[in-house]
């Protein structure tokens, strides 16, 4: 079968819990932690609900994809355990392929416990388990050979020689990459992904990542804060790094993308009602990438993609309420 994405990277069974016990805190002493969420030390903080739902970036693009009427797969790791068997159970249902999902015997699966806030705003704590094994061998190389596209979402673990092994694929078989890079990426900055990034399709961070990722570059160290929160000179050092087109998230603030011509800014589509920003950066990511690929410009893949933001803040979970449409048909 060829498949219009196939999407690498987490797939977690997440926990998430209610409370208003929190207070926030502006830390302007830090670029990079710009608010922090405190509790009392040494409280007993109570929790109002919980809540049982699916995560990991691999699998929300992935369901993401498949609602959009477009052919997904995902290759991700799960344990042989019953939060991995309602992962593979959770793709069966939303009609993605699970030929390429690995069950490690050895180590249970992803998971994730998400605080919640009265606003929707959200502090996941993962533990990433068996997608800390994911690898990207000759199989899953051959597998890369069934798709137009690769969504790439966050990597642990080996990720670097998994990384090198896509590329290697994407250069081979000239497939498109969309890549929403996660933590371990960006720590280890531009020295170790640079290569990659000239090869990327588009090139997907929000704001904080962004400034991680300019600072990783030895020559803008120095760049001034105020220098630094300009988005548009952000977006134009990253241009440079390689990709083909950047994506800016900026929260409340909107969105901001750049191909090297032009730049385009959109507004955030207000929501009903906000319920919970979980899986927000995975929903607007994979809704342009599938935007993009159908539509194959940047407004029309940009507007899309708020819609279905707006739509998924409105529900609990990071895969519930994103947008159900076939695009194929557009």
């Amino acid at each position: 079968m060829k498949y219009d994405f196939i999407a690498i990277g987490g797939a977690t069974r997440d926990v998430s819990f209610f409370t208003d016990q929190g207070v926030l805190i502006k830390n302007k002493k830090d670029i990079l932690r710009q608010e922090l969420l405190g509790f009392e030390y040494g409280a007993k903080i109570k929790v109002d609900k919980f809540y049982y739902s699916f995560g990991g970036g691999a699998a929300n693009a992935a369901v993401s994809f498949s609602n959009f009427g477009l052919k997904a797969a995902g290759i991700i790791n799960v344990g042989d355990d019953e939060d991995g068997r309602a992962i593979i159970n959770n793709f069966k249902d939303h009609k993605i392929s699970t030929d390429f999902i690995r069950i490690n015997k050895k180590t249970e699966s992803g998971s994730s416990f998400i605080l919640v806030s009265p606003g929707g705003e959200r502090i996941i704590f993962g533990a990433r388990g068996a997608n800390y094994d994911l690898k990207i061998g000759p199989d899953e190389q051959k597998y890369l050979r069934n798709t137009s596209n690769i969504y790439l979402s966050s990597l642990s673990g080996a990720w670097l020689k998994n990384l090198q092994a896509i590329f290697q694929e994407v250069k081979n078989s000239n497939l498109k990459v969309y890549w929403n890079p996660g933590g371990q990426q960006l720590a280890g900055g531009l020295k170790k992904i640079s290569s990659f990034l000239k090869n990327t399709t588009v090139l997907s961070v929000n704001k904080d990542e962004a400034i991680e990722l300019v600072l990783s570059s030895d020559k803008n160290r120095k760049l001034r804060n105020s220098f630094l929160d300009k988005e548009e000179n952000l977006i134009k050092i990253i241009k440079d790094f390689g990709p083909q087109i950047v994506v800016i998230t900026l929260g409340g603030d909107g969105v901001i993308a750049y191909d090297g011509e032009k730049i385009y800014r959109h507004k955030i589509i207000k929501e009903k009602k906000r319920v919970d920003t979980t899986g927000i950066g995975d929903a607007f990511n994979s809704t342009f990438a599938a935007g993009f690929n159908c539509f194959g410009d940047i407004d029309s893949a940009l507007r899309l993609a708020l819609e279905n933001t707006a739509a998924k803040v409105s529900h609990l979970g990071a895969q519930n309420g994103l947008l159900k449409k076939n695009l194929i048909k557009k």
